[in-house]
């Protein structure tokens, strides 16, 4: 790990991700040079003022001209757009990866717009994020302790997960590998179903006429289940149509769960409601206990 000397590194996307990506190899003191590609110039400025990138450029051959490595931070529907735009000027010795919540679908994209090259893209998901986005809300510390999972096939070159692997630990990150079918599946359950679940409350209660006083009176259970549906829109739109199939099916088996709970209700059944509530209080316990270790 401590071998890994970057004399160029690229992001595509210099937001909460990317640019938290950048401030952490800058303090590690592994990277020469920087260089930010983006949708907004003011965005791509604040972050050069920040120090958290050196520069940026919207000449896409310029950009990753000798790059060691591209990160594509952008939201997940970018993606393709920039896969095609890379194409052309992509050295055989720069690494391409990402850093999206998805990745059966980044797979699949990089394998038919990159071609020859997809053995250079290296699928990656860091498990980290906050409901604040933009380069403002990047952190030197955001990816310590915190999981990166890395998603390779048989055609991904080993030295390009390697050197993907050893970018993530000098972030401070644990980083684990399995295919993209099966961080689709966990993701689904863990992580995109709460974020759907969390944005539906907080739209109900919105929605309906008395929503000033409902909001006036939430404390700090709403707060906690709710917080993160102050997160990226786009991105969270993004990730949901991304992950269609599994998500669906993680909505099914939720709307399964509700109905259960409602059939005790109506039954006025305290016994099952109480059972239900001992197993899932126990689960998040062990779970909390874990997490803490």
């Amino acid at each position: 790990m401590e071998n890994l000397v970057l004399k160029k590194l690229v992001i595509f996307g210099v937001g909460l991700i990317g640019g938290s990506v950048a401030s952490a190899l800058k303090k590690a003191g592994c990277v020469t040079e920087i260089v930010g590609v983006g949708r907004s110039n003011e965005s791509l400025q604040t972050a050069i003022d920040l120090n958290v990138i050196d520069s940026a450029t919207s000449n896409i051959a310029e950009a990753i001209s000798h790059a060691d490595i591209v990160l594509i931070a952008a939201p997940v529907a970018q993606t393709p757009l920039i896969f095609a735009s890379i194409k052309p000027y992509l050295d055989t010795n720069t690494i391409v990866t990402d850093a999206g919540s998805t990745k059966s679908d980044v797979m699949a994209c990089a394998k038919e717009i990159l071609g020859d090259k997809f053995s250079q893209f290296v699928g990656g998901h860091p498990i980290a994020g906050a409901e604040k986005s933009g380069v403002t809300a990047a952190k030197a510390d955001l990816y310590l302790n915190k999981n990166v999972v890395l998603t390779p096939n048989h055609s991904t070159s080993a030295h390009a997960v390697q050197r993907v692997r050893e970018l993530w630990q000098l972030c401070g990150a644990n980083v684990t590998e399995m295919s993209a079918e099966t961080h689709d599946s966990i993701f689904a359950a863990v992580s995109h179903l709460p974020h759907l679940l969390a944005f539906a409350l907080v739209d109900d209660i919105a929605s309906r006429s008395n929503a000033e006083q409902l909001f006036g009176f939430a404390a700090s259970g709403f707060r906690d289940f709710t917080r993160i549906a102050g997160s990226h829109p786009e991105m969270w739109r993004d990730i949901s149509l991304a992950n269609k199939t599994a998500l669906l099916n993680e909505i099914t088996a939720y709307q399964n769960e509700l109905s259960r709970l409602k059939q005790m209700l109506e039954n006025s059944d305290g016994d099952a409601l109480h059972a239900l509530f001992e197993r899932a209080s126990t689960a998040r316990n062990n779970w909390a206990k874990l997490k803490e270790q």
